[in-house]
């Protein structure tokens, strides 16, 4: 297993009985190298949306986590936060809840000549979704979908 894939499972772990404690949700945990710095986030949602309070009480349970396990050799970040407007799709859940919904993919391998598709997620099973764009059904493996993510509509 990959360090940074390790760091996010063991992560996961710690965070996901305070997430719970609280009625959270938890969207993702990635350990990202951006520049010069390391980054362990951690995103975090519930209905009405997160804020800093709940934020700030996730990351300060974690950090105490985080230090008593001090599995993480680099330095890094914290960061803990909602995931925004583009959600990224992730799980069978997020797929699941975002039916109906306008979705942006890019996928690894182009498909009928192109790599990037929006349209309504009109189903989600076994492994694969369904696009309607231009009033046509397009299926998708997700294991072929490198970011999926609600479009962000302006």
């Amino acid at each position: 297993m990959a360090k940074h894939a390790e760091i996010e499972e063991r992560t996961e772990a710690l965070v996901l009985p305070i997430i719970e404690e609280h009625h959270f949700e938890l969207v993702d945990v990635e350990y990202v190298k951006e520049g010069a710095d390391w980054y362990l986030r951690v995103y975090a949602d519930k209905e009405g949306g997160i804020n800093i309070d709940d934020c700030v009480l996730i990351s300060r349970a974690l950090e105490a986590k985080l230090d008593a396990e001090n599995f993480i050799e680099d330095a890094y970040i914290l960061e803990v936060s909602s995931p925004g407007l583009g959600r990224p799709l992730k799980k069978e859940k997020d797929y699941l809840r975002s039916i109906g919904k306008s979705i942006d993919i890019k996928l690894y391998q182009a498909k009928e000549k192109q790599k990037e598709f929006t349209g309504i997620l009109k189903e989600y099973s076994n492994g694969h979704i369904i696009l309607t764009i231009d009033e046509e059904d397009i299926t998708f493996e997700t294991k072929g979908i490198a970011m999926a993510r609600l479009s962000l509509d302006f």
